[in-house]
């Protein structure tokens, strides 16, 4: 008897061991010789320093951290897949305080992004944590900036990405802008909220590729190609999303609904549009396309589009006079109910075709 209590106490001391949780105590990093030892802890202090170029700034947290940055954080240089920074845990409190992370792309900008020239770091930012992630700058991303993909509910606020100095061309982009392919936010996920944030970029402001329970509100986009659900390919769901009160300056487009043409068995549903207000659209003002990568191309109709509305405050758009204001191109049989577009005005620009779909109600250009 003696033995086995002496067994079941080392068992129950072996579990405590592998139980224990991190320790109360503060971990500060200053290089990444310290990110081993700093994420033991369930307050983590950044500093300002540069990260090794080839390497992730990789933080893996304990369950209810709080990470801090007290400055600016740079990455070397390197022709390599990236990414540059990760971060993952659960209930993590993660404050910028408005400190940098500096993704040095004009190293990296040749006007092609991920469709050629040199291997850029993409995305630049995994965001892999739930709880909340506020108060960060990311400059010069080398491509695609934020790729997030939280394990549960998460509040994404107060970040600005300035990818401004992209617009211009540099000796390798051939007369075109230097930075291409630096979508802001590509989610696949559930339960997400991005808020007040502000978007200087050359794509996608937003891209939901997958996912539920999306939430994008109150946001600036400002330069790149609009807010996006899509490019949506085969064996897809996305159904909840919510794009309010954000405001859209000098994008190609304000509003898009894509889905790749040879897509099969995906479904979106359930998007709302209520309060953005965009103006100097240079392409189109609402844009719905089963067509993708092509635009107003031949559409497939292997996703099954529905309920797509624009309701509650009024949605104002103001097109170029070479944009068409809304275009919907959808495949025969993909496009299905009806869609309350009563709270959609655009002005500007000439009225855009609607192609194989009946369903649109209470709005006329």
């Amino acid at each position: 008897m003696a033995q086995f209590k002496s067994l079941l106490a080392l068992s129950f001391l072996a579990v405590a061991v592998n139980a224990a949780p991190a320790a109360d105590c503060t971990g500060t990093i200053s290089s990444m010789d310290d990110v081993s030892d700093a994420v033991k802890c369930t307050t983590v202090v950044i500093n300002s320093f540069t990260v090794p170029a080839g390497e992730t700034f990789n933080l893996e947290l304990a369950s209810g951290s709080t990470v801090t940055m007290n400055g600016d954080v740079s990455f070397g240089n390197k022709t390599w897949e990236g990414p540059l920074f990760q971060v993952s845990g659960s209930n993590i409190n993660f404050n910028g305080n408005g400190h940098t992370f500096n993704g040095g792309g004009p190293f990296y900008w040749d006007g092609q992004g991920g469709n050629g020239g040199v291997t850029k770091p993409a995305p630049m930012m995994k965001i892999k944590i739930s709880g909340t992630f506020t108060n960060v700058k990311v400059l010069n991303s080398p491509a695609r900036v934020y790729s997030v993909s939280n394990p549960a509910a998460l509040t994404i606020s107060k970040l600005t990405i300035d990818n401004s100095l992209g617009d211009q061309p540099n000796s390798k982009s051939d007369g075109k802008a230097a930075g291409h392919n630096t979508d802001g936010f590509d989610c696949s996920t559930t339960n997400l909220v991005i808020e007040d944030s502000t978007i200087m970029n050359q794509d996608d402001c937003l891209a939901i590729n997958k996912g539920s329970n999306i939430t994008f509100q109150r946001n600036t986009c400002s330069g790149g190609h609009g807010i996006s659900v899509g490019s949506i390919s085969s064996d897809v769901t996305v159904s909840d999303i919510q794009i309010l009160n954000n405001n859209i300056v000098n994008n190609d487009q304000a509003l898009r609904i894509k889905t790749k043409s040879d897509a099969t068995d995906s479904t979106v549903s359930g998007i709302t549009y209520s309060g953005n207000t965009a103006t100097g659209m240079r392409q189109f003002g609402v844009l719905i396309d089963q067509s993708y990568p092509d635009t107003l191309g031949t559409p497939g109709n292997g996703v099954k589009l529905s309920d797509v509305n624009f309701v509650g405050a009024m949605n104002t758009i103001s097109v170029n006079s070479g944009a068409q204001r809304a275009a919907v191109n959808c495949g025969v049989g993909s496009c299905t109910g009806t869609w309350d577009w009563s709270a959609l005005q655009i002005t500007g620009g000439s009225a855009g075709e609607i192609t194989n779909f009946s369903g649109i109600k209470n709005f006329s250009q």
